[in-house]
């Protein structure tokens, strides 16, 4: 299976063209080699529509291209006439998608009145109950039947008036059905929005596209690369556009390095013509993100790419970290084999970071790159390595995207029989100028967070970042960001929407100022139900909606404590997390001072 043309050179997907609305009024076209749509989601009650108008408006004022509004009932649903109306007559003709779970009949509404539909597959016609059961092949073909009678009619409607549609499948929600032939898996995520594609192309209805979310970048890669694989597969007719996003990132720094991990590494590989860049903040922070993320996918593909084709040393559909054996970079530190991905500096950072380490500090140099016994290569050309134990990178200045040229580095070593452990690095052309920090963020993020997603790495050196302690901070939560360390604690956030039953950004900001001491915890904050439980499953602990006022903890995907009063709800979370021993008290100002100590010599 192949998901691209080319591990090595940059070529987008060619897809057929989706119309959503009417391209000459304020429409666009998806795919079909038309740019990049920007895309985000209003976070208020269907109902008000004054404040439905008003967040559209504040988000079209900023860019954003396709204006999602959630439609949980029919009566939400049919308030959808009344907000469109309003626009229009305002002049804003921006195409609205309605965001449908667990009710077709609010689809059936909703799309009397919007450009698009957003059905989830995992939700759309079951009621999850996390049954546990096997499926004979004549009962799951019943299965199929029942969803059919139900989304056939959707189909139809959406072929009569004109209106596109999303199958968008959340790692979070996946039917019963589902995890038990596929598992919780990249493969039941993509088998899930295939059965409705082959319900909706039996209907003779074409103007769709796909989208595969996870709060895990890693995942989320896979399953789009995954997707796209099948989908070629499937045959040329099945060229569907792809919308690309991370749920639930968080706020922040880290909602912004997830982001551009997952959608920025699929966007150099040619995938996506639709992205949402999913955060607990207001939505229209999303776009600036969108904006500044699209701009910088030139700099990290287009440079002179003429290489040789090789195989990839790594499989692009199941992460696995490339083998390699330990070397040692310094006294007491290696890396490679087993070691964590380890965090290396310029000699200038060292100078400027070491003498404010203290002992307890996790963020900190693991080595210094000019004390670093290190071959560096160009990968295009031939090279020697005298064994497995040379650490090893990318030469300087090499007119290659520094993906590719990692790629190819790995790729190389592999046709020699070598598995030597490589140290990545976020730039290949180090310039006097300045980046803007949030540039420096978005490229290093992509480019680091896309090859350790792809295995390859052992150590990582940020230079897009010319502030020590920044760029060393940055390091560090490339890594957390990935998946591959944690030294802090990690949340997954859900951006909010109309369904969200507390105020996202007030709670997690508690939530945060609570907890965010903790090492190695990670703590999921979930509007509602809708992907709560299954988009938490690999956190630790959760913090649920599960009422207006009512919060309902977790720990990974079981419920334990139920209603809790929203005022009462934090605390509960901290002696949850103290009642599984997971908890440790802050440190005070005067440890701290204590341990203001340099660490290395």
């Amino acid at each position: 299976m192949s998901y691209c043309s080319s591990f090595f050179r940059f070529q987008r997907r060619r897809t057929r063209e989706v119309v959503i609305g009417d391209p000459m009024n304020g429409g666009v076209i998806v795919g079909g080699g038309y740019p990049v749509v920007r895309q985000s989601m209003i976070t208020c009650d269907t109902l008000d529509t004054d404040a439905c108008v008003q967040q559209t408006l504040d988000l079209v004022g900023v860019g954003c291209q396709i204006v999602r509004i959630t439609a949980q009932t029919v009566r939400h649903a049919a308030n959808l006439e009344h907000i469109v109306k309003r626009l229009r007559a305002g002049g804003c003709q921006v195409p609205i998608v309605a965001d449908i779970h667990f009710k077709p009949e609010a689809a059936m509404e909703a799309v009397k009145w919007v450009e698009v539909v957003r059905v989830n597959p995992g939700n759309y016609v079951d009621s999850k109950k996390f049954a546990v059961r096997e499926y004979t092949d004549a009962e799951y073909a019943g299965e199929i039947n029942r969803i059919e009678a139900k989304f056939g009619p959707l189909v139809e409607r959406c072929k009569e008036l004109g209106r596109a549609m999303r199958i968008g499948t959340n790692h979070g929600s996946l039917s019963d059905r589902i995890m038990n032939r596929f598992g919780d898996t990249p493969l039941g995520m993509v088998e899930s929005a295939l059965e409705f594609a082959r319900i909706a192309r039996n209907l003779d209805y074409h103007n769709f596209k796909f989208s595969m979310k996870s709060s895990n970048p890693k995942v989320m890669i896979e399953c789009y690369r995954l997707l796209v694989a099948r989908l070629s597969e499937l045959g040329a007719d099945w060229n569907y556009p792809i919308h690309l996003g991370v749920t639930e990132a968080g706020d922040g720094e880290d909602g912004r390095i997830k982001s551009a991990i997952g959608i920025g590494s699929l966007l150099c590989d040619g995938l996506g013509d639709t992205i949402r860049v999913s955060l607990t903040e207001d939505s229209p922070n999303e776009i600036a993100v969108c904006n500044d993320l699209l701009a910088e996918i030139p700099a990290l593909t287009d440079r002179d790419a003429s290489v040789l084709e090789l195989p990839a040393s790594y499989d692009p559909f199941a992460y696995c970290r490339r083998v390699t054996p330990e070397v040692e970079l310094s006294e007491n530190m290696a890396a490679g084999g087993e070691q964590p991905i380890r965090v290396v500096v310029t000699q200038p950072t060292w100078e400027m970071v070491a003498p404010k380490i203290r002992l307890r500090d996790d963020v900190r140099p693991e080595a210094v790159y000019e004390e670093l016994n290190i071959l560096e290569v160009d990968p295009r050309e031939e090279f020697s390595v005298n064994c497995n134990t040379q650490l090893m990178t990318v030469v300087d200045d090499v007119p290659l995207p520094a993906i590719t040229a990692f790629r190819l580095l790995a790729a190389k070593l592999k046709r020699l029989g070598l598995n030597n452990p490589i140290l990545l690095k976020d730039t290949l052309m180090v310039t006097e100028t300045p980046l803007k920090p949030q540039i420096a963020l978005l490229r290093s993020a992509v480019v680091i967070g896309s090859l350790l997603s792809d295995g390859i790495g052992d150590a990582i050196m940020v230079r897009n970042e010319t502030g020590p302690g920044q760029s060393l901070r940055l390091a560090f939560n490339i890594l957390q960001g990935v998946g591959s360390r944690s030294f802090k604690t990690d949340y997954v956030a859900c951006p909010s929407c109309g369904r969200t039953l507390f105020n996202l950004q007030t709670v997690t900001a508690k939530i945060r100022s609570r907890t965010e001491h903790l090492k190695g915890v990670k703590i999921a904050v979930m509007g509602c139900i809708v992907n709560g439980p299954g988009e938490m499953a690999d956190a630790d602990f959760g913090y649920v909606g599960g009422a207006p006022g009512k919060i309902n903890l977790y720990v990974g995907k079981t419920p334990v404590k139920f209603n809790i009063p929203e005022a009462e709800a934090v605390e509960r979370l901290v002696d949850l997390i103290r009642e599984h021993e997971k908890w440790r008290d802050p440190e005070t100002d005067t440890e701290a001072a204590e341990e203001a100590a340099v660490v290395f010599a």
